[in-house]
């Protein structure tokens, strides 16, 4: 197995599919079950309601599309181009969104950035989900109980020191993927 290809794959997923993706990473690594209720994604032994949300993590553009460099801009947009490393979370700009978190749904939020190199995965309680830096309980105008936050340059600090749950390579999620794939 190319695990680089493994990896490229990963970030090539849109939306819904690369959201089934970080559910099955939660659901082996943590061993819980899948919820089966649309509210929530995974639940475990003591029946508390757990949520996944995951971003790939991505460099920012440099540049803003112009006439002038519309194709350069379209050719610079590949996966390979911008996947970022971990170590480079002080040096370069990037920017997650973790969005649509319903806090009356959940009792539990496991959340991340898949880095071209690893993964880092976050836990937070629903009622400790409000104090998360620069996280607002307004994601669309009239959305009630439906807030996000940012993962980016200026909060990851706080993340990494308080919420840090693990960091997961690329192999051992292969590993999990293949044992999940047992059961």
């Amino acid at each position: 197995m190319n695990i680089q290809e493994f990896i490229n794959g990963i970030f090539s997923l849109r939306t819904r599919r690369f959201g089934t993706v970080a559910e099955y990473m939660m659901k082996a690594l943590i061993e819980v079950n899948m919820s089966g209720d649309l509210a929530y994604d995974l639940s475990d032994s003591e029946n508390n309601r757990i949520e996944v949300k995951f971003s790939t993590v991505m460099k920012k553009n440099k540049s803003t599309i112009t006439e002038e460099n519309v194709i350069q801009q379209i050719l610079d947009a590949t996966v390979e181009h911008r996947m970022m490393n971990s170590h480079d979370i002080y040096s370069l700009p990037f920017d997650c969104n973790i969005q649509q978190v319903k806090t009356a749904e959940f009792d539990v939020l496991y959340y991340g950035l898949f880095f071209q190199d690893k993964i880092a995965i976050f836990k937070v309680k629903s009622e400790d989900v409000f104090s998360l830096p620069n996280y607002s309980n307004k994601q669309h105008r009239g959305n009630e109980g439906e807030g996000q936050f940012h993962l980016n340059t200026g909060t990851i600090q706080y993340h990494l020191d308080n919420q840090l749950y693990c960091w997961l390579s690329y192999e051992e999620l292969y590993e999990l993927f293949l044992e999940l794939q047992k059961k």
